[in-house]
């Protein structure tokens, strides 16, 4: 049975993850797997090294990010009875169709 972390961030999720690309894709290689991912927070800054650093190994990469959902704007911050209103959601490009999730995150990474 393959298994394959979809969830995973590197040094470029600020505050939020230690992975180092090199050194992820070498455990993943270590560890037997044949796909790995990067997740990173409302950034895609490493994937062209992580894409790199997988096909050198092997390994299929899987591209993606963990974005922030808010109901209007992300400068917004009321609740309603105390409820959270903002949550996390990972998108993941499933093949090349999924360049849309560059899109997507750079358009929305240049609203001040």
């Amino acid at each position: 049975m393959s298994f394959t972390h979809l969830h995973v961030h590197t040094e470029y999720s600020l505050l939020d993850g230690s992975n180092k690309i090199k050194e992820y894709v070498a455990r993943v290689k270590e560890l037997g797997m044949n796909s790995a991912a990067i997740t990173d927070h409302g950034v895609m800054f490493g994937c062209i090294d992580f894409y790199k650093a997988a096909k050198e190994a092997g390994i299929k990469p899987i591209l993606g990010c963990e974005v922030y959902v808010a109901p209007g704007s992300r400068f917004d911050r009321e609740t309603v009875k105390g409820e959270d209103r903002y949550y996390h959601l990972v998108l993941l490009a499933e093949d090349n169709q999924g360049h849309i999730i560059y899109q997507y995150v750079g358009k929305n990474n240049k609203k001040p």
